[in-house]
């Protein structure tokens, strides 16, 4: 008796069974692709390494363009307000190069580069560069300090480390959500 229980098949169950190996092996296919370009974790979560990375390569435009403009501004003989405004357009400029450099050599024409260097950079760099020069601004004596004085370079180190740490989670949140160095990483093959 307890045999003739599973002989009796019920089809009704099964009548999407093949739409949904469909999409089963297509959810497959795509999280396969997100791994091997590294966006994501095994789980379709953004790994924090991915977002420290994408930080990282934020972080390096900054450091190039703010240490340029405070060399440029203090061998003019600038004051504060103007060399800090050079060493943040500057570093908006390195920030973008640094991307655009990746993504055209993927052999995207420039004007799309462009687009999606701004796309994936501007809130990560506007982020950093705030927190940045804001504790160069409000930390005591810092905005004072000579390039040649090892308070200055301690201070920038704190607050592009601090930088770093505040930025990370906000690259984290728009990999996510499709944005940000996810849009970058559409372009490495």
């Amino acid at each position: 008796m307890q045999h003739e229980a599973h002989t009796h098949h019920d089809h009704s169950a099964h009548e999407g069974h093949e739409h949904h190996t469909q999409h089963q092996a297509h959810a497959e296919q795509h999280q396969g692709h997100e791994g091997h370009h590294g966006h994501h974790e095994a789980d379709g979560k953004v790994s924090w390494g991915m977002a420290a990375k994408a930080t990282l390569h934020c972080l390096t435009g900054c450091a190039i363009g703010e240490v340029l403009g405070m060399v440029i501004g203090t061998a003019l003989g600038w004051g504060n307000m103007q060399t800090m405004i050079l060493a943040i357009i500057l570093a908006f400029f390195f920030g973008y190069a640094l991307t655009l450099r990746g993504i055209l050599s993927a052999g995207v024409d420039f004007k799309t580069a462009f687009k999606v260097a701004l796309a994936a950079d501007t809130l990560s760099i506007a982020v950093m560069e705030i927190i940045d020069n804001g504790i160069i601004a409000l930390w005591p004596g810092a905005m004072d300090a000579h390039l040649d004085e090892p308070f200055f370079w301690i201070v920038l180190a704190i607050a592009l480390a601090a930088a770093f740490v505040i930025t990370t989670p906000v690259n984290k949140w728009m990999i996510g959500r499709g944005k940000g160095h996810a849009v970058v990483h559409q372009y490495h093959h």
